[in-house]
């Protein structure tokens, strides 16, 4: 039998004991790393809740909350719209005007609406729109509302009796909400006008733009009326909530490098799953 005093013995039970460390460290980590995001995942479901009910109490919209909801409003969407234009512009060229072409090209200008339809308004404007919202105002919420909790604030308006829930979430998630819904139409409206400007330049289609829009809306089921608008919606909703609520979860230990990169990849995260569940429902 080995001798338990051997140095080889002795060294081979080290290296399993570092490897047994080594790979218990690696599971707590990933044991914390899905604790959080499970956590922030109720407390989204939770908060989604709490601001639909409380937006339908009269008392919770104070001259305060007024306020706030209104100059979050303007600031995304007078912020926020040559952004949104210009993008849409841009998808206009790159996108809608090579599906004019390339459906003209092979004799397939009849499916030129629900092309337009189905690929450019209901899943790549609620994208780029959400990362768009994400990326100036989302941010800037995460940002704000970080350095207010982690600097004390948060819990001073706790102490003397101000809700941080209804002064600063629930309006600001729902100007959100009325943005992404504006500047989606806004994005989806100049990316038509585009590609079809680009697509007349060009001598690909002849017809007149009412009759290209008369197509795209023919193109339209019932059903679109209803879940395009509802996209939009959600997409602008949840990146406000998202990007209100990492703020607001910050911990004493976190600076804004450690604050913006995870703001950043939970509301890309949140933007997509909306998008796949949406696209999964259809």
């Amino acid at each position: 039998m080995p001798d338990a005093h051997d140095p080889l013995v002795a060294g081979r039970r080290a290296r399993r004991v570092s490897v047994l460390e080594w790979g218990q460290r690696k599971l707590a980590w990933i044991g914390r790393l899905t604790r959080r995001q499970a956590r922030f995942m109720l407390i989204m479901l939770g908060a989604s809740w709490g601001v639909i009910y409380e937006s339908f109490r009269a008392h919770s919209w104070r001259r305060t909350v007024r306020y706030e909801f209104v100059s979050t409003m303007n600031s995304i969407i007078r912020g926020g719209l040559v952004a949104t234009l210009f993008a849409g512009v841009l998808t206009g060229l790159a996108a809608v005007s090579q599906v004019i072409y390339w459906l003209g090209l092979t004799g397939l200008a009849k499916m030129t609406g629900s092309i337009l339809i189905n690929v450019v308004v209901r899943e790549i404007a609620p994208i780029l729109v959400g990362v768009l919202l994400l990326g100036r105002n989302g941010m800037l919420s995460t940002t704000e509302l970080g350095l207010l909790t982690i600097g004390g604030e948060i819990r001073s308006m706790q102490a003397v009796g101000v809700d941080p829930f209804l002064l600063l979430v629930m309006p600001r998630t729902l100007a959100f909400t009325v943005a992404g819904f504006t500047l989606g139409i806004l994005f989806s409206f100049a990316s038509l006008v585009t590609g079809y400007v680009m697509s007349r330049i060009s001598g690909v289609i002849t017809n007149p733009v009412w009759t290209f829009f008369d197509d795209v809306v023919t193109a339209m089921s019932g059903a679109d009326y209803v879940v395009i608008p509802l996209k939009f919606i959600t997409v602008g909703f949840v990146v406000g909530l998202g990007g209100c609520l990492t703020g607001l979860t910050a911990t004493n230990t976190d600076t804004l490098r450690s604050l913006l990169p995870r703001g950043f990849s939970r509301g890309m995260l949140i933007v997509m799953v909306v998008s796949v569940l949406f696209s999964l429902e259809l």
